[in-house]
């Protein structure tokens, strides 16, 4: 059996910090769906859906394995429609730690064949937060160095 991992997040946008998370996370799964996801408490996205769709589809061109998708439903669920048994998650800090706790215990609640996997983010890209991007974007100032990507 393949050992499928989903990478779900809101991606509001997709940093290096995920894409490490990501490339690191090759390594441990046979494939990887990165799952853009409409988060219910986030109702105003910054960056549109299909532009961040097209982005990480570029930044992962090269790699088969790694699939993008969109969804709209809880994770777990998600999860057992996409054959993954893996959930994989980048953790910065602490406070991220206290987070994900929280919702992977939840998911195994809702999926027990649900493993949550968490990797420790890279020293160099642990500052970096989708939301101190999108304050940096919005005041045209250049968020090149934190995205694996061009705006």
């Amino acid at each position: 059996m393949k050992r499928v991992a989903l990478f779900p997040g809101s991606f509001d946008p997709f940093t290096k910090g995920h894409e490490d998370i990501v490339l690191r996370g090759m390594h441990l799964f046979d494939g990887i769906v990165i799952s853009i996801g409409y988060n219910s408490a986030k109702s105003i996205r910054y960056f549109p859906v299909d532009t961040m769709m097209e982005k990480v589809k570029e930044t992962f061109e090269s790699y088969p394995q790694i699939k993008v998708v969109t969804y709209s439903e809880l994770t777990a669920s998600f999860a057992k429609k996409n054959g993954a048994r893996f959930l994989l998650r980048g953790l910065r800090n602490t406070t991220d730690f206290e987070y994900e706790n929280s919702i992977a215990q939840v998911n195994r609640h809702l999926n027990g064949d649900l493993e949550s996997v968490f990797l420790i983010t890279s020293p160099q890209l642990a500052s970096i937060s989708s939301s101190i991007i999108r304050e940096v974007h919005r005041y045209n100032g250049d968020v090149s160095d934190f995205l694996p990507y061009k705006i």
